[in-house]
């Protein structure tokens, strides 16, 4: 008996539907680049000639994350094309609290069983995050590996580079006690908390992403996929106006969590938790699912997704500039 021939496709690897894939995203990833992109797509690494030139001493920012198990809900509603925003927002914001603005990304896709569709509706929102703050999307990898992922499914990871003048960098150390922390809104759990989250909702609580609640406005799986804010576009105008002590990204662990790892040695923060109408998504979480406040507060942002660490005789300046951009900053607390 002659044994079967077997090739990389049988093996579960599709090479074609790879190339096919790249060639869709092509022209759409091609309207992120700007003069100092220098390859196209599909080459070994992504050129970009720094223009040096605006900087005395200019620093370069990296950050490198994923969404975490938010990528489950789109999976749950079969819709992709939002996920990849909220990756690069993501990075873009973690950037930005050291004073950096974004300059290139790249991205990671990895999946059992490559679905052109869903890889071009992923890569359309990182497209969307990067054209709407003047960031090229420069390269990426697409791993097919069949058997090490759940079929429909896969993961995504995305790395920034930023770049920031050296004597602009802020970095937290000259906070000090009194100084008041200015915050602005989330739009809903933006890209952490979902194990908890998903665990409530649809296990313990049987919700589905279908299901609407009395007071929110759309089904579950909409809300849940609210993208991730990019606070560049407010925050990058105030930043030459004020001086900016501190900034933070509430992402996982939360307000004290996130903004204590800027602070001094020495100093802590009196967060006034009654400042600002938390949305309801998050007391739909506490209450189905009997969550205790504390592991609210340290999962999830509760309505806040960025922090402003100004002194005292500044916030009301601070404020009044956001609110010249449309924004309802809040006094979140104090250092002390």
């Amino acid at each position: 008996m002659m044994n079967k021939s077997l090739d990389y496709k049988s093996a579960g690897v599709d090479i074609e539907a790879g190339e096919t894939a790249v060639r869709k995203i092509k022209e759409s990833v091609r309207s992120t680049f700007n003069a100092s992109v220098l390859t196209d797509i599909g080459k070994f690494g992504g050129f970009y000639a720094l223009n040096t030139s605006e900087y005395r001493q200019p620093v370069l920012v990296s950050s490198i994350d994923g969404v975490g198990t938010k990528l489950k809900v789109a999976f749950m509603m079969k819709k992709h094309d939002t996920v990849g925003e909220d990756l690069v927002n993501h990075c873009i914001n973690d950037i930005l609290v050291g004073g950096a603005r974004p300059l290139f990304f790249l991205d990671y896709i990895g999946t059992g069983i490559l679905d052109t569709g869903d890889v071009e509706s992923l890569v359309s929102g990182m497209v969307r995050g990067c054209r709407a703050n003047g960031c090229a999307l420069i390269g990426g990898e697409m791993a097919e590996m069949p058997g090490f992922y759940q079929a429909g499914e896969y993961d995504v990871a995305g790395c920034i580079v930023g770049i920031v003048e050296k004597d602009r960098v802020i970095d937290g150390s000259s906070i000090q006690r009194g100084d008041v922390l200015i915050g602005l809104p989330s739009t809903g759990l933006h890209t952490n908390g979902y194990s908890l989250a998903r665990k409530v909702l649809f296990e313990h609580a049987n919700y589905t992403v279908d299901t609407r609640v009395d007071g929110m406005d759309g089904t579950l799986g909409e809300i849940l996929l609210s993208v991730h804010r990019c606070y560049f576009p407010v925050v990058a105008p105030v930043l030459d106006r004020i001086e900016m002590r501190g900034m933070s990204h509430i992402t996982g662990g939360g307000i004290v969590g996130n903004t204590k790892r800027i602070l001094p040695e020495g100093l802590s923060l009196s967060i006034d938790w009654d400042a600002w109408k938390i949305p309801g998504i998050f007391r739909l979480i506490q209450k189905a699912g009997n969550v205790p406040e504390e592991d609210m507060r340290r999962t999830f942002n509760m309505g806040v997704g960025y922090i402003f660490i100004v002194r005292a005789a500044d916030a009301p300046v601070l404020q009044e500039m956001l609110g010249e951009q449309g924004e309802a900053p809040f006094r979140v607390g104090e250092v002390v």
